[in-house]
């Protein structure tokens, strides 16, 4: 029998902590080893025994989430998701703890519609099962019924691969998840600032997106901005898909621009890399170069062949500079990759290939 994934749940809040336990319980791959109101509890815990996973809230009285984290990477690294609430100094606080080793950020679950409860699920445990494949590095500083796995059929028609108005004018997208956030640093902080426009989707909650496209328009050479409905996809910007949104690369005449557009989770994600390269193969063709980075799942896979199948070119990060290489692996395996390369060597052979 499969061992199961064991969690430490760490939150001040008695309704968020019984709320993650019932969450992570109906998953049958998981078990949750204890629960924790801070941070020094956590610490006893951990004494007794290692979790493979941890759960951690953002702010807690007595030690912030944050410290704890940095306690935990530079002594016993351990996967650790983060949970934030929908603030604007929650989102930039978690996407920091990105920086100091956490492998994933999740929205902290709260009451709604049986939809968002359940969708709210998928996302928490797919999170912790993600996080217990991680690649992890020391720093200095009750099952309920599973919703079917949608394509994106339920969003948008497959491409029928006939011949487009021609342009000359490329287009980059890209897919990430788990690890995606340093990835995407790194290979965006690589492009000149007269890069082809870049259209990107990065699994990451609602509330998210904004901040963290705002960190990486501080420290890039092109412009990087929240994607808006109807932006144009113009040289030296690049758009990142809203949290929990679709996004949609779409054409008039020789203009590319991109759509946003609600719906069901596709590839249990919302925003799918699935719905964004089916929409390059429709509108763009052998005009796009695709790119598929860190990443849990096989959410893409399908999405890039179908790219491939239409005249781009694609290229995968390798599995030595992936933190999990879940979605790279299933596009490779799928057929839809032409390259396979590390994560610093990405920026370079895209260039290349849009020629």
């Amino acid at each position: 029998m499969k061992k199961k994934i064991r969690v430490l749940i760490v939150d001040d809040s008695a309704v968020v902590r019984q709320t993650m336990y019932e969450i992570l319980s109906s998953d049958p791959q998981i078990e949750v080893m204890a629960a924790a109101a801070d941070p020094f509890i956590a610490a006893d815990r951990i004494r007794e025994e290692v979790p493979d996973v941890i759960t951690l809230d953002v702010e807690m009285p007595r030690m912030d989430g944050i410290t704890f984290l940095q306690k935990i990477m530079s002594q016993h690294p351990i996967p650790v998701v983060m949970c934030s609430s929908l603030t604007e100094s929650g989102s930039e606080t978690a996407l920091k703890a990105l920086e100091y080793g956490a492998v994933e950020i999740i929205q902290k679950p709260r009451m709604g519609t049986k939809q968002f409860l359940e969708e709210s699920r998928v996302r928490i445990c797919d999170a912790v099962r993600a996080a217990s494949q991680a690649r992890v590095r020391c720093i200095s500083v009750k099952r309920s019924e599973i919703s079917p796995k949608l394509t994106a059929d339920v969003i948008m028609a497959r491409p029928s691969n006939k011949t487009m108005i021609q342009t000359t004018e490329k287009v980059i997208v890209v897919g990430a998840s788990t690890g995606g956030t340093e990835a995407l640093r790194v290979f965006l902080e690589a492009l000149p600032a007269d890069s082809p426009g870049i259209v990107i989707v990065q699994h990451m909650p609602e509330g998210f997106t904004k901040t963290f496209s705002q960190r990486l328009d501080g420290i890039c050479r092109i412009t990087v901005k929240e994607a808006a409905d109807n932006d144009t996809v113009v040289r030296g910007r690049a758009l990142i898909a809203p949290g929990n949104l679709h996004l949609l690369l779409k054409r008039s005449g020789a203009r590319y621009y991109v759509e946003i557009k609600d719906g069901p989770l596709v590839s249990r994600h919302r925003p799918s890399v699935d719905v964004l390269f089916r929409s390059a193969a429709r509108y763009a063709g052998k005009n796009a170069v695709g790119v598929i980075m860190t990443g849990m799942g096989d959410d893409g896979a399908r999405g890039m062949l179908e790219m491939k199948e239409s005249g781009a070119r694609n290229i995968a990060q390798d599995e030595s500079t992936s933190v999990v290489f879940g979605m790279p692996h299933e596009a490779i395996k799928l057929g839809g990759v032409e390259l396979v390369r590390p994560l610093e060597a990405i920026a370079a052979d895209v260039l290349r290939m849009c020629g």
